[in-house]
């Protein structure tokens, strides 16, 4: 039964149940981002961005990153910005990255990305 991944779960992480899950959301990120990129492609190909149609694939995009954003939380984690995630550990959080293939990093309640400490 380790290979269960709990939904809508609201607790604190173990490195190692927060590393766990990141398998999944690394594929989930990869295909969000995937799908993120090619609507941009398709608003480069206009060269004038106030056509109607641009405001439609802006509006796909705000999708894609909302529909991800809700599958985070669902896994327990906390979106926090574009491709990032953080997991409650109790004393803070462990934070991750896209593309990083680990989550090497932690940061207190009160800091953000930017006061993030590699984990020894």
């Amino acid at each position: 039964m380790e290979n269960v991944i709990e939904i809508n779960r609201s607790k604190t992480f173990s490195l190692d149940e927060a590393r766990r899950l990141l398998p999944v959301i690394y594929r989930m990120t990869e295909e969000a981002c995937r799908e993120v990129k090619q609507h941009l492609n398709r608003i480069d190909a206009y060269s004038d961005k106030s056509h109607p149609s641009v405001a439609v694939i802006e509006t796909q995009i705000n999708s894609v990153i909302d529909r991800w954003q809700v599958k985070i939380e669902k896994l327990g984690g906390e979106p926090k910005g574009l491709w990032m995630a953080d997991f409650d550990n109790g004393d803070g959080y462990y934070c991750w990255k896209y593309p990083e293939v680990e989550i090497n990093h932690w940061h207190g309640y009160q800091d953000g990305f930017s006061g993030r400490i590699t984990i020894e």
